[in-house]
């Protein structure tokens, strides 16, 4: 039997919620090193001797100088009635009309996760999961000294799983981050969350792998640790024996929900260029080179005449794309990235999508026995499902986000609904739920201004009068114009 991969957050008890959050508290930076282990006595006894023989690593010194920095976060989502109409079934036709019109059974009830965290300046942001606070209506940050925090979410990343949360404190004790480059397999690592909601629960382990690619994880190299991970860990720090945070306790892979032994983790380097993005601008800008790869195998290495399987063979090149304005072909076997030797497919999607859009990218291929380099200039990738904040995080609680997900139109969708407009909302919540706005508008303008691209459209609520962004949308083949109010 094929085991199932599952979020960290994923609860088996059918009244959890179906992510939760991970915290933590970290002393503060520039803090010293962890203390060493005693001297060996009859309650510390000495190191095992032996070739590979050492004492057992001492975790008590790095959890109770780290701890304070790890968070417990607690979310309430959105309510959901408990059922719905007896003897209805899901798909009946008329299903739709009465779940609108009528009155279903039971009473609406908010749905309550929990999980970790941990804090990375002393004025209050907090990296965890994206997927522990989405389609969160309030989320609660609960200190180890048992203060508790009302948080903002400054941003959320779904591709990589990153979430910055903000709260209104100073003088925190932060985590210090460590380089995830340097990990490797065997070497101790430790984890402290929130699992099942037992707060600052501290497991230890060592890594077993680095970058594993995982399904849906094309832009993350996850670490992979047999660390004691559960529900309730995810958006934890996971340290190394220097005290400093290393990855984000993300995922497990289990047949049961629970902890079996494998864990994985995104690497904090990746999670804080996703910070830094979500900071400053509110959403993250990914590149890509329009190209489709896989692993090679042996016997590809031996029919390409390769030395050994290394690289990724290219096996689409997407028309009039970037790749194929720079010369690469279908059966080049790219080898090298900006210099980054490339060993595995997944190395590729991870280091282009880091790259600045129109930025030149030396790409290193293997074609007809022989090396070539080719300059690419990637351009960007147009997320499909990227949250539109019209806050800008300096300007913290002045502003705060339309509560919009939207994605560029196709051309075929803009001919089929016969529309100049070129943005679709699909999802609404906060804000411009309350306003009216419904999934399916397309959205023309903002404040009587035209708006063709998802930064348009950010860019052009920045620019409001007051605490009201006025919409104007396309719905039914009308034309009309929505206030929300975003204070």
């Amino acid at each position: 039997m094929v085991a199932n991969s599952f979020r960290v957050g994923v609860a088996v008890l059918a009244a959890a919620m179906a992510s939760a959050a991970c915290s933590g508290n970290v002393a503060t930076a520039g803090a010293a090193a962890v203390e060493a282990p005693a001297a060996a006595t009859a309650q510390n006894p000495a190191p095992v001797s032996g070739r590979y023989g050492a004492a057992l690593p001492d975790f008590a010194a790095l959890a109770e100088h780290y701890g304070p920095a790890v968070v417990n976060v607690g979310v309430v989502g959105k309510q959901q009635a408990v059922a719905d109409f007896p003897g209805m079934s899901p798909n009946d036709p008329f299903g739709d009309f009465f779940r609108r019109f009528g009155q279903p059974r039971g009473n609406p009830q908010p749905m309550r996760g929990e999980g970790s965290g941990f804090i990375v300046s002393p004025d209050g942001y907090i990296l965890t999961n994206a997927h522990v606070v989405e389609n969160a209506d309030e989320v609660t940050v609960k200190t180890t000294d048992r203060r508790e925090y009302t948080a903002k979410v400054v941003g959320v990343d779904e591709q990589t799983d990153v979430a910055v949360l903000k709260i209104e404190a100073k003088n925190l004790p932060t985590v210090q981050l460590g380089n995830p480059d340097k990990l490797r397999p065997g070497e101790w690592v430790v984890a402290i969350g929130s699992p099942f909601g037992f707060e600052n629960s501290v497991t230890a382990g060592i890594v077993s792998a680095t970058s594993r690619a995982m399904p849906g994880g094309n832009y993350t190299p996850f670490i992979q640790t047999d660390v004691a991970v559960n529900p309730g860990n995810s958006g934890g720090p996971l340290f190394n024996m220097n005290g400093e945070v290393v990855g984000i306790n993300s995922q497990i892979y289990s047949r049961t929900g629970g902890y079996m032994g494998v864990s994985f983790a995104i690497p904090i380097n990746v999670a804080s260029s996703v910070k830094d993005q979500l900071i400053k601008t509110g959403h993250v800008t990914r590149s890509r080179i329009g190209v489709s790869i896989q692993d090679v195998t042996a016997q590809l290495a031996e029919s390409f005449g390769l030395d050994r399987p290394r690289g990724a063979l290219v096996g689409q090149v997407e028309d009039d794309g970037p790749g194929q304005k720079a010369g690469i072909k279908a059966g080049d076997v790219i080898l090298k990235v900006d210099g980054d030797t490339i060993e595995t497919s997944s190395q590729v999607p991870v280091l282009v999508a880091n790259k600045k859009p129109g930025t030149p990218v030396s790409i290193e291929v293997w074609r007809n026995g022989g090396t070539k380099e080719l300059s690419v200039r990637p351009v960007q990738i147009e997320e499909k499902n990227e949250r539109v904040a019209n806050d800008d995080a300096q300007q913290g609680d002045e502003t705060s986000k339309l509560g919009l997900a939207v994605r560029p139109l196709t051309q075929q969708e803009k001919r089929q609904a016969e529309t100049d407009g070129d943005l679709l909302v699909e999802q609404v919540d906060g804000p411009a739920a309350g306003a009216g706005v419904q999934p399916g508008d397309i959205i023309l303008g903002v404040n009587g201004a035209k708006v063709k691209s998802i930064d348009e459209l950010r860019a052009a609520a920045k620019k409001r009068n007051g605490k009201v962004v006025a919409l104007l949308i396309e719905r039914d083949n009308a034309q009309i114009f929505v206030p929300v109010r975003v204070g």
